[in-house]
């Protein structure tokens, strides 16, 4: 470690405090070289409701964002709140590492609890505030059910009596009958009871609770009847309380309301004593089903006898309990979106250009042999790796096939190409088990390989497998071996390939797709390799030749030679990292960051980190790619792959970043690409030392990088065909 390089630190130097400390921070809160990643995630989260709240935004696609922002904060409970809630049980409270501010679990957890109840009110004003008088202007009405005129309400209790009605169990608490099992984030409704006979001769016998779980089959919100140009909608959760009298007949309903409970959702496996990987997480995802309560949402009109019955029995805080203002799981509205066929409210249909191959190439890999490709998702189409994959599939000269798969989308073309490629050559496929919230779905995905024929590996035990790799070997027409290799920033998924913007890279450059095959060694018998050059590996080598790369700019600076860092990732956490980034600062490397979510390195502060910015960009698509851009002394280096610069990637998963070496690809991801993101000053926020995120100034034309990419790629399809012609 150079001594430039910051080492143990407990506080910024008291001129760079001085200069953070505003009156919006906490005088505790800015004396750390590093933001809490909870806070910052939370901070993230406000960027997507400022999308929601921005009226410049087509009204549906606000209605999404804000849909988004409770998707997110379920994520969140479930994971973070959740893991912080287990150490404090386990009796884990000692204060926690700089990086999160120091402070004990159960002083975080304060605070967060603090932050989180803030952004569930703001959740609902945006929602009542806003999207609502929005909609009501455009005709769109979701309604309560006293609300509704006779032909409406005819057709919701039709619906009711044919489809819901028939999936309801009411259930009444009592000593025969114990409180049911509420799964993870199901929306149910409690009732306040009272029998209409006299129990034992009792008075005042005391109210029973009743509890119905609402139907996760059916959709949250119901279509009704209604004028030319309108669309009316009930909530289902409305629907079913409108009867709750028929269902608990016998009964008084006293009061009612919806509730929605989250569980910790993280899995806790001991691998050494499974039969298989894929045996523990099938036994774990049924354990999770019944993790502990983490969160209670119950509708800010629940009487407080009932809220207090149900947080009992969930053995929850008072901090756990988050009253709503509107509708219990504001993550259903994406069904809104679904239903509301405007499409002048939403975005305009976009879809991204399609690869031609330049005319003296008859397939694909007759045009690799002569050029790289790179597709930068979804400004250009998917449909190009996925029919990559498919070429292996059923060309009979292709003679082997591997993949990785991460996440994956149900009837994938990849993996219907996966078996067919099983009939007739050896297939290989690294299954990543443990890919959050989609285990279920790989499980299957994985025997379903298996029975076709598919050779299918789990990994390394301990690892997750996060890297996105594809190798094709073809003997080709001229008798030559050779290997064909997709490398990515994202996951072979073609739903989220059309809405998460991402890199992908085909070649047959013979040292990277020879280092390519070397990673599936390593991923299917974990064999080693004298080098993995030129791809950096994790968990192998990528750490440290991360901060190598960071380092030798610091010495370029020195120097005197060109030396720059521009690097886009999601998340940037990793303390190491942020460490050598904080020296080379120092040494005099300017450094632009474009991160989209978490980042625990403090930009701006002088002596430190002055030559530091640090962008977040919160869009139509999700910002997803990551790329890595070192001037290196005038020889400028570009890196591409799935790694974000957090501890779980850098150490705790299998990933990849590979280099970007031919000069017309470099160009577009150093001058279109990156470039276009360091001009926005539409959809940017700037992160400031105190923490706080504020709007990109906008100091000529507005410029929107993602609207910018698109219309590149809609109008610049002539010019992409003439460079790679020329290329090849």
């Amino acid at each position: 470690m150079s001594a430039d390089r910051i080492t143990a630190v407990s506080a910024l130097p008291r001129a760079a405090r001085k200069q953070i400390a505003t009156p919006k921070t906490r005088p505790k809160a800015v004396e750390s070289l590093f933001f809490s990643r909870d806070e910052s995630w939370l901070k993230f989260n406000w960027r997507v409701l400022e999308e929601a709240e921005d009226p410049s935004n087509p009204l549906m696609e606000r209605v999404k964002f804000l849909a988004i922002t409770a998707s997110n904060l379920d994520e969140f409970f479930e994971i973070r709140v959740a893991g912080m809630l287990q150490r404090i049980e386990d009796g884990y409270n000692q204060p926690q590492p700089l990086d999160e501010g120091g402070l004990t679990p159960q002083q975080r957890l304060d605070r967060l609890s603090e932050s989180m109840a803030r952004f569930v009110k703001a959740q609902y004003a945006c929602w009542n505030q806003r999207l609502l008088p929005a909609m009501q202007v455009e005709k769109i009405r979701v309604l309560r059910w006293g609300e509704l005129n006779d032909a409406a309400r005819d057709q919701a209790l039709e619906f009711y009596a044919n489809e819901v009605d028939p999936l309801l169990t009411p259930v009444t608490i009592d000593p025969s009958h114990p409180f049911p099992r509420v799964l993870n984030k199901a929306l149910c409704l409690a009732l306040l009871l009272r029998h209409k006979r006299k129990l034992n001769g009792a008075k005042n016998a005391p109210a029973a609770l009743g509890v119905v779980t609402v139907p996760r089959s059916l959709p949250r919100l119901i279509p009704l009847p209604s004028e030319e140009n309108c669309c009316d909608f009930v909530m289902l959760h409305e629907l079913i309380e409108s009867q709750v009298e028929r269902m608990f007949r016998g009964y008084e309903v006293l009061s009612r309301a919806a509730f929605r409970v989250t569980r910790n959702s993280n899995l806790y496996m001991q691998e050494e004593e499974s039969r298989s990987v894929l045996e523990s997480v099938r036994t774990e995802l049924h354990n999770r089903r019944k993790g502990d309560a983490v969160r209670l949402e119950i509708e800010s009109t629940a009487t407080e006898e009932i809220v207090e019955r149900l947080r009992t029995n969930f053995e929850l805080e008072p901090w756990q309990v988050f009253k709503t203002d509107g509708p219990v799981n504001l993550s259903r509205l994406m069904n809104l979106y679904s239903e509301v066929k405007r499409p002048a409210l939403k975005y305009p249909p976009f879809s991204g250009r399609e690869f031609r191959l330049s005319r003296k190439s008859k397939d694909i890999f007759e045009e690799l042999r002569k050029t790289d490709v790179m597709l930068h998702h979804p400004f250009d189409s998917y449909s190009t790796v996925e029919e990559f994959i498919e070429s292996g599939s059923v060309d009979p000269n292709v003679i082997s096939m591997k993949q990785t798969l991460y996440r994956t989308s149900k009837d994938s073309p990849i993996f219907r190409s996966l078996i067919e490629a099983a009939q007739s050559k050896d297939v290989t496929v690294v299954v990543e088990l443990m890919a959050r919230f989609d285990e279920d779905s790989n499980i299957r995905w994985a025997r379903d390989l298996e029975d076709a024929g598919v050779g299918v590996f789990h990994g390394i035990v301990g690892y997750k497998t996060h890297a996105k790799l594809a190798l094709l070997v073809r003997r080709d027409p001229d008798g030559v071996v050779r290997r064909y290799a997709h490398l990515g920033t994202g996951n072979y998924n073609p739903v989220t390939a059309r809405f998460y913007t991402d890199i992908s890279m085909l070649t047959s450059q013979t040292e990277l797709t020879l280092a390519v095959q070397k990673c599936f060694n390593y991923l299917t018998a974990e064999t080693d390799s004298d080098t993995y050059d030129p791809l950096l590996v994790a968990p192998l080598n990528l750490s440290d030749r991360l901060v190598e790369l960071i380092e030798r700019e610091a010495e370029h600076a020195k120097a005197g030679k060109p030396a720059a860092i521009i690097a886009k990732m999601n998340g940037l956490i990793d303390r190491r990292t942020v460490e050598a980034l904080y020296a080379a600062s120092q040494a005099g490397v300017e450094i632009d960051l474009i991160v989209r979510g978490m980042c625990s390195l403090r930009p701006g502060v002088k002596r430190l980190s002055e030559r530091i910015r640090v962008r977040s960009i919160v869009g139509r698509f999700l910002e997803h790619s990551r790329i890595f851009c070192f001037a290196n002394g005038g020889e400028e280096q570009i890196y591409c792959g799935s790694a974000d610069w957090m501890p779980r990637n850098l150490i705790e998963r299998c990933e990849v970043l590979f280099p970007v070496t031919q000069p017309d690809l470099k160009d577009r991801l150093r001058n279109e690409i990156l470039k276009a993101y360091l001009d926005d000053n539409v959809k940017a926020r700037l992160l400031q030392p105190d923490g706080e995120y504020i709007r990109a100034p906008r100091t000529g034309a507005p410029f929107s990088a993602q609207d910018y990419l698109m219309q590149v790629a809609e109008n610049m399809d002539e010019r992409t065909a003439a460079a790679r012609e020329k290329s090849a």
